[in-house]
């Protein structure tokens, strides 16, 4: 197996759930973090190195992420830029954090000479992607996010004309609070994973696939749907319930037999 590089990374929404993963996952593999925020005190690190003064590999500074002459001066030297930024729902106006940061994040990359970057948005933020997701999700709770979503994929069409970044758009679906799993991970180049479930993912696997493609090219100027699980521990789980569900039959229809019922001894599961 070929051996990991260390990196330098500048992280944005260092101080958000998902980034405070990223950032100690990525300081567990001894990669340089350089923690973008706007308040350091809301950064929480759970890192051995950080106990040892003389072993130090992060640093937090404070800048403007709309303002691409404030982004430029922590972006120079970097290796790649990871972003966890993630902005509200709003019902008394649009949303645009996510393409204006974005549009300044561009700028400062092209002014100090940096052209990977690894950002996350979600799934289905495709205005017709959402027409496969269970009626629950399609009817209430992405009528409820559109705004969000909107954003988030303008902000995706802003990547796509950058010729000169190497962007990967990572499209996590739910997430909660949950650190990284060992679990393996399914993939699909588009808004969403086919029959993936659309389960929350833990934030620490999200953080987990993004830091991966550090040392990877599969997905460079492209969005990847992820979803966390393995596609056997997923057919495992179906036959389980279809197991069950063929025994209830079963028992039940050899119940009936017994008491002189008419329903058939056939099962259908």
């Amino acid at each position: 197996m070929a051996k990991s590089l260390k990196m330098k990374i500048a992280v944005l929404g260092a101080t958000g759930q998902t980034g405070q993963y990223l950032v100690n996952q990525a300081l567990q593999q001894g990669h340089t973090v350089t923690a973008i925020v706007r308040n350091p005190g809301k950064l929480s690190l759970h890192h051995d190195n950080l106990k040892k003064p003389q072993t130090f590999n992060i640093r937090m500074v404070e800048a403007d992420i709309f303002s691409a002459d404030s982004l430029k001066t922590h972006f120079k030297g970097q290796d790649v830029i990871m972003s966890c930024l993630g902005f509200p729902v709003s019902f008394l106006s649009a949303v645009t954090g996510y393409t204006l940061s974005m549009n300044s994040v561009i700028s400062a990359m092209r002014e100090s000479g940096v052209n990977r970057i690894i950002t996350m948005s979600s799934w289905f933020t495709e205005p017709n992607s959402g027409g496969q997701a269970p009626y629950f999700i399609r009817f209430l709770l992405l009528p409820m996010i559109r705004g969000v979503l909107n954003n988030m994929h303008e902000m995706e069409k802003l990547l796509e004309k950058s010729e000169d970044i190497n962007w990967t758009v990572v499209r996590p679906p739910g997430l909660k609070n949950l650190p990284a799993s060992a679990q393996e991970f399914l993939t699909h180049e588009g808004y969403f994973v086919p029959n993936g479930g659309g389960n929350a993912m833990g934030r620490g696997d999200v953080a987990r696939f993004m830091l991966s493609l550090l040392n990877s090219n599969a997905w460079v100027k492209k969005g990847v749907a992820i979803i966390a699980g393995s596609l056997w521990a997923m057919i495992s789980d179906t036959v389980v319930a279809v197991t069950l569900c063929c025994r209830q039959k079963l028992k039940a229809s050899w119940f009936s037999s017994s008491v002189g019922s008419p329903l058939s001894s056939k099962t259908h599961c």
